[in-house]
């Protein structure tokens, strides 16, 4: 049986017949998106997509949490009033490092994110920021290799800024894949899947660390994490590369954002970052030193796993149910953080080893609760294309004036006191000012700037028609998207 004229047949469009007749509308766009897909590869996925960058992610964060762990950051030789000395222990026996120089390892590492972060997000617009991934985690691995051959204090100094230079293309370009991909109603707690591997994977670097550099040597645990991201190094370059959405040759140049919103989110991230940027370097040591923990590395390592995971999940999970705006945002980070900053400060307080345990976790699972609400804003306060930079300049900030200063500052700070217990205290006592500043937040006029249909390459209806991540039955496919 003939079609009628108005309805081609596919054998039709495919000969190029000459009897078509007018298309309608939704055959108009099928042909559009035909003649212009998008260049994704289809065994990329948005789960497999997750997956990778999870993984990855999980990979830098074990490196940050090995060279602060006991078995590869070690000790210094110390001598008692007898005369005495016992002999010191990983880096900073080795090398003979004060603590002072201990935490510049930490400073050197983030000045080379800080330098990169912003170079990376620029060249994302005239270069595949997929392909910018995989040269930065090239640098990255034959960097961390060096770190394990390292022959002075200098060198291995080098070498962690070169590791801050890798993770820096990471860094400010994952997180824009993963809103792009993600599912509408799931966009948060995408990121939170994703930021979890923060915690989760400086826990699993002090027990890493420890493990390695307590049975084998410090310099193993270096080369171990190199093996570990050169597969990922090399997909990198070898699959075909991913495009970013508001990245398309013709874009708007008007840089329209929240001048408020972001010094708030900053200013925030900022004060709180300056904390746990000194828990994960000095949390092992300062535990080990105050309850005289046999096993620091295993006891912080396994407190920061359960609690980053399900802390990190659930403020996904609360932000997405409440409705995932920025103010609900701000609400959700000045909240937990005040509570998180109480249970902290009370468990540094309590001389039981049990009580301590306790309260910290309670206090970290409310802290690491913010880490996909402080993302989301970072990422949806702007433009699409600007997401690049926006995570750049947020790492930039949040490092250059928090974890870079914090780990020699609080080194310096214990020299002077001597004592880890009121250090601890003092360095807690930020989180209180974190609280205060995204608290002002909740009360600013806050623009969900994402949604900028001039830079949008993805269409509404194809976002909201994906499966979310967590249903077993959903099409995982993309190509099309």
């Amino acid at each position: 049986m003939a079609l009628p004229a108005s309805t081609p047949s596919k054998q039709e469009y495919k000969d190029g017949s000459a009897q078509r007749s007018n298309p309608q509308p939704e055959e108009m766009a099928r042909s559009s998106s035909t003649r212009d897909p998008p260049p994704t590869p289809s065994w990329f996925t948005p789960k497999r997509l997750l997956i990778i960058f999870c993984v990855i992610n999980m990979i830098n964060y074990v490196d940050r949490g090995a060279i602060a762990s006991n078995g590869v950051n070690g000790s210094i030789r110390t001598c008692d009033d007898k005369g005495i000395c016992t002999s010191g222990s990983g880096i900073q026996g080795e090398f003979d490092l004060t603590n002072f120089q201990d935490g510049l390892l930490s400073s050197a590492f983030m000045v080379g994110l800080l330098v990169a972060s912003p170079i990376f997000a620029s060249l994302a617009k005239s270069h595949n920021p997929f392909r910018l991934i995989g040269v930065g985690l090239s640098v990255w691995t034959l960097a961390a290799a060096g770190c394990g051959s390292a022959f002075s204090f200098w060198f291995i100094a080098i070498c962690r800024m070169l590791v801050g230079v890798g993770e820096a293309s990471f860094i400010s370009l994952a997180a824009p894949f993963i809103d792009d991909n993600a599912p509408i109603s799931q966009k948060t707690a995408w990121l939170a899947m994703f930021y979890m591997c923060i915690p989760t994977g400086v826990a699993l670097g002090y027990v890493y660390g420890g493990f390695v550099g307590g049975h084998f040597h410090w310099r193993y645990a270096f080369w171990g994490e190199a093996l570990l991201m050169l597969p990922f190094a090399v997909l990198g370059f070898v699959v075909k590369p991913l495009q970013l959405k508001g990245f398309s040759p013709v874009e708007s140049k008007k840089a329209l954002t929240s001048v408020e919103t972001v010094s708030a989110i900053t200013d925030g991230y900022i004060a709180y970052n300056f904390v746990i940027g000194a828990y994960s370097y000095w949390g092992p040591k300062a535990g080990y030193n105050i309850y005289h923990m046999k096993s620091a590395d295993m006891m912080f390592g396994g407190i920061t796993i359960v609690c980053g995971i399900l802390g990190t999940l659930s403020g996904g999970f609360i932000l997405d149910r409440m409705s995932a705006t920025i103010s609900n945002a701000f609400i959700l980070l000045s909240g937990a953080t005040f509570l998180g900053a109480i249970f902290c400060f009370v468990a540094f307080c309590v001389r039981s080893l049990y009580g301590f345990i306790v309260l910290f976790a309670v206090g970290e699972l409310l802290v690491f609760a913010t880490q996909a609400p402080v993302n989301y804003v970072c990422l949806h306060c702007v433009k699409p294309s600007l997401r690049p930079l926006s995570m750049a300049i947020s790492t930039v900030s949040i490092h250059i004036f928090g974890d870079v200063p914090s780990s020699p500052l609080v080194g310096v700070l214990q020299d002077n006191i001597n004592n880890w217990r009121e250090t601890a205290l003092i360095l807690t006592s930020i989180f209180f000012l974190a609280a205060g500043i995204w608290f002002i937040g909740v009360f600013l006029h806050s623009v969900d700037k994402s949604n900028d249909e001039s830079e949008s390459q993805v269409s509404a209806p194809t976002m909201a028609n994906r499966k979310p991540l967590l249903d077993g039955n959903g099409d995982e496919s993309f190509c099309e998207v």
